[in-house]
């Protein structure tokens, strides 16, 4: 182990991850968890309203000393490490997760005139309750700033930062009219640990803020107060005690405070990063780089990619967020993904053929067996909807083709092709659009544990799959950017593309493309893509009277009927 370390946090939806690596080679020298003791797994829920879902602040702080007291622990066991060697600390988290803050930065909820008020707790990520003001979002935009829409696909989000503070306003006035400014999770984090949460002073990272709240610096930041103005007067008057700028995470927040350091026992002084999300950090963990697209595979995905910054600003339709420096400082970072995959699988599983956690063996044994297109099956992979290219979540699932004939293994397959469908779908918009993909990195636990999966998705796309070798990535990108912002001079980096270079790789065994299930993918994809635009693309007037036909074509060439 070498002598220098770098911390990562990483706070996901139902626990806090504390990591520590060797800064020389991204090795792992230890790991401990943490999980939020409020609420169900963390998540505070309202039994009025399935579309609630929200965070106590406590939780976050509570968990970050509980868990880096475990990894010391464990780090200190190993040969040659020392606390003082710990040059650096990256955190992330989900997002988008505003929180109310006073002028101070104290998140309302830690305040005793909101204690047990749920609208003044974080606004967790998968929080679905301010639909109606996103809708009302996306409609004002298309009118008055049809560019707000250009970098996030087209439609504001429910999850997003502004749907969420308007319908704050909406339905809790008080704590609206109570909270100075709003902080994302991701940068109140390392405000903490800096000592200074006053909103103004709180460095704020590009990432949350070009993916979740429309900032660019080609129309001056953050949505002007005006546009804001027209959702409430009161959205307007916010405007000015949010932020100007916002910054990448190779940006140093600040300084490790002397009470934090207290706290987590370690050094005061280390160099905290600015935060970003987990995904996007998990993309620089498995390697993302021009013409590398990192898939971080799990009950949905999230599609992580970066192109170099040439000619006119980059816009590709479709697609969830185009922001410049939320991945990798100095170029764009572009984040796309599908709203349900092992979701899917599990439904299946357990809905339909009321099985357990083996059954997934079991379809997966059964489903290997199976040639491309021999099932005769082809299914539609937006059970949750489509995030990207469509971005429609009224949009549902579909499956075509099935007999009196039909078994649970071909319909798993058909389903496991049907996501991998749409992820040549993402795949080919991002080409279309001037971003080919010549390779592809996974990690996530479907990516480490399924070769079937894997391989389905290597034929289909007609891209090397390769795996992440570390299982960890969401938490080693947030120790990699610890070690960008310490700088080489103290034993970290000072670039991004350096550290990656020295602290990521990937695991041996690699997915290469099967020319003959290619073929036979290819043909199916031409019937998806028309049963894609069909359901999924206003206006289209395409006849689907042959489709049947032509699964049963394809069924017959790769021997069953």
């Amino acid at each position: 182990m070498g002598s220098k370390c770098s911390v990562g946090l990483d706070f996901g939806t139902n626990s806090v991850r504390a990591i520590i690596v060797d800064a020389a080679d991204g090795s792992e020298v230890a790991t401990a968890v943490s999980d939020y003791k409020r609420g169900e797994a963390g998540v505070i829920t309202d039994p009025s309203n399935p579309h609630v879902a929200r965070q106590h602040p406590a939780d976050y702080l509570e968990c970050m000393v509980e868990c880096m007291a475990e990894a010391l622990a464990m780090a200190r066991e190993a040969p040659g490490f020392s606390a003082e060697g710990i040059i650096g600390i990256g955190v992330d988290t989900t997002g988008s997760t505003p929180i109310p803050v006073n002028a101070e930065g104290t998140p309302l909820a830690l305040t005793e005139a909101f204690t047990g008020n749920p609208n003044a707790l974080a606004w967790l990520w998968k929080d679905h309750s301010s639909m109606a003001e996103a809708e009302k979002i996306t409609a004002l935009a298309k009118e008055h700033r049809p560019h707000y829409l250009q970098k996030c696909g087209g439609t504001y989000s429910s999850e997003w930062f502004f749907s969420k503070i308007w319908h704050c306003l909406n339905v809790a006035p008080d704590v609206f009219a109570a909270a100075e400014s709003w902080v994302e999770f991701c940068d109140w984090i390392p405000a903490v640990l800096i000592g200074d949460t006053r909103p103004g002073n709180v460095k704020r990272g590009v990432c949350a803020a070009g993916h979740k709240a429309m900032y660019c610096e080609e129309w001056g930041g953050l949505p002007d107060a005006e546009f804001l103005g027209l959702l409430d007067a009161k959205m307007g008057a916010l405007r000015p005690r949010l932020y100007e700028r916002a910054y990448p995470s190779d940006v140093k927040a600040g300084a490790l405070c002397a009470e934090w350091a207290g706290k987590l026992g370690l050094p005061e002084g280390i160099p905290v990063a600015v935060g970003a999300f987990d995904a996007h950090y998990g993309g620089v963990a498995s390697g993302v780089a021009p013409g590398t697209l990192v898939k971080i595979i799990g009950t949905s995905t999230c599609d992580i990619a970066v192109a170099e910054k040439t000619g006119e600003p980059l816009t590709i339709p479709g697609v969830c967020g185009i922001v410049d420096g939320s991945v990798i400082p100095n170029m764009y970072g572009i984040e796309a993904g599908q709203s349900a995959v092992g979701d899917i699988f599990n439904w299946f599983v357990s809905h339909i053929c009321l099985g357990e956690a083996s059954t997934h063996a079991e379809l997966t044994e059964e489903a290997a067996k199976l040639k491309p297109g021999q099932s005769g099956l082809l299914a539609l992979d937006w059970n949750n909807g489509n995030r990207t290219i469509l971005v429609d979540a009224r949009l549902t699932g579909l499956l075509l083709g099935q007999t009196l004939h039909t078994t649970r293994a071909e319909i798993y397959r058909a389903l496991i092709e049907a996501t991998a469908f749409g992820a040549l779908t993402i795949q080919n918009r991002m080409a279309e659009y001037g971003v080919p993909i010549n390779r592809i990195v996974t990690c996530g636990g479907i990516a480490e544990k399924n070769p079937l999966f894997m391989q389905i998705y290597a034929d289909v796309t007609g891209t090397r799959l390769e795996v992440s070798r570390s299982a960890q990535t969401c938490a080693l990108g947030a120790a990699i950017f610890g070690a960008v912002v310490a700088r080489k001079a103290a034993g970290g980096y000072d670039t991004t593309q350096e550290a990656q270079a020295a602290m990521t790789g990937v695991k041996d065994e690699a997915y290469e493309p099967n020319p003959a299930a290619q073929k036979t993918y290819r043909e199916l994809y031409k019937l998806y893509r028309r049963l894609h635009d069909a359901f999924g693309v206003a206006g289209t007037t395409d006849v689907l009277a042959d489709v049947m036909k032509g699964l049963l074509d394809i069924k017959n060439e790769n021997g069953k009927i």
